[in-house]
């Protein structure tokens, strides 16, 4: 049990006494009370005489009221505590207490503040990733220079899972791009008599537009993720760490061999990617009533080395930002239950907008080149 006892309390004195146990049990039950009854006294007395018993919370309530009176320029006394309760008490020293302000609550943010802040965001993440390239672009020209130093089992390992592991998924997607494409075309070129050029349609679309762009999407989803969910669960255990602190570079143990695998595999797929959309088309072509070999002599009139290989260029560049940003959000994973869940999708978004960005600078520079 614990009591509070007011004795005197009368021009400016206060005298209270605190009997009982002084213990985690019952100190709490007494805090707020003790708190408001000290409030405003210019000194303040206290009896300890018949403080029974006192732990680490009744020495952290006398330390409270302490510091409490003084601050606001009063005096406090403590009279009749017991030597080894005395002793406890003067581990404490006053001065080694600081008031815990209270946070102020999140003020909404207005539009231009918002704005602003989003552009300072991006600018930050602009120099983040210009940083990154330029690290790996370093990397990569050392790999290019030093091959032995290269993983290349973890290579061979990571062109499996990207590539071969993708083909069912880019066959898929292709050959039903390929097949609805066609399908569409024909509606409106049939009220021309203009059915046989759905095969030019498909065959350009494909091999220097969709085939690239539908397989590094579908990549950025599967493997860009894959890579910053492997590389950021590394980081939340510490082995992003443990790697710098073995002296080894991260980029070029982790990102290295992830790029290259990306970066080869890529066009591999594309490539498989045409032929599958080309088989789509060419399903639909023989649905309207023309042989196959019409089929491909219109693709081989429509399309030429150039188209094909002006999607390879582009799979060549998709592949390096899909793996590259997949692996730097990996390394940009922080602590957390939902670190890795955020920076997988963030690998997966980013990628996709890089990848958009980077296929509409390439038709700038197709335009312009003639290709």
């Amino acid at each position: 049990m614990i009591e509070l006892r007011v004795q005197e309390n009368r021009d400016g004195l206060l005298a209270f006494a605190i009997e009982g146990r002084l213990d985690s049990a019952n100190t709490g039950k007494i805090w707020r009370s003790a708190s408001d009854l000290v409030r405003g006294a210019a000194r303040v007395v206290l009896d300890a005489a018949g403080i029974e018993y006192c732990d680490g919370s009744g020495i952290a309530l006398l330390v409270k009221l302490r510091n409490q009176v003084r601050k606001a320029g009063g005096n406090f006394e403590i009279r009749g505590l017991r030597p080894e309760f005395q002793q406890l008490l003067q581990a404490w020293d006053p001065g080694s207490f600081s008031e815990v302000e209270a946070e102020e609550p999140a003020r909404e943010l207005n539009m231009a503040e918002e704005i602003g802040r989003l552009v300072i965001q991006f600018g930050r993440d602009l120099y983040t990733l210009i940083s990154f390239g330029g690290e790996l672009s370093v990397a990569l020209v050392r790999a290019a220079l030093h091959p032995r130093a290269v993983r290349w089992r973890d290579v061979l390992h990571y062109a499996e899972a990207a590539g071969v592991n993708g083909l069912p998924i880019v066959a898929l997607i292709a050959f039903i791009m390929g097949l609805i494409m066609a399908f569409q075309a024909a509606i409106p070129l049939r009220q021309f008599g203009a059915d046989i050029f759905v095969a030019n349609l498909v065959a350009l679309a494909i091999l220097r537009e969709l085939g690239p762009l539908m397989t590094a999407v579908l990549l950025a989803g599967r493997s860009g993720s894959a890579f910053a969910a492997e590389i950021g669960t590394m980081k939340v255990r510490e082995e992003i760490d443990a790697l710098k602190t073995m002296g080894l570079d991260p980029v070029r143990f982790l990102v290295v061999t992830r790029v290259i695998a990306a970066v080869v595999m890529t066009p591999l797929l594309t490539i498989f990617a045409d032929l599958m959309g080309l088989m789509g088309g060419s399903v639909v072509v023989i649905s309207l009533g023309f042989p196959l070999i019409t089929f491909f002599r219109q693709v081989q009139a429509a399309v030429g080395y150039g188209d094909f290989l002006g999607g390879l260029v582009k799979a060549f560049v998709f592949g390096i930002l899909v793996a590259a940003i997949g692996c730097l959000r990996g390394l940009q994973t922080k602590s957390g239950p939902s670190a890795v869940g955020v920076s997988t999708t963030r690998a997966v978004v980013s990628g996709i907008v890089l990848i958009v960005i980077a296929d509409g600078v390439f038709s700038v520079v197709y335009y312009y080149l003639g290709v």
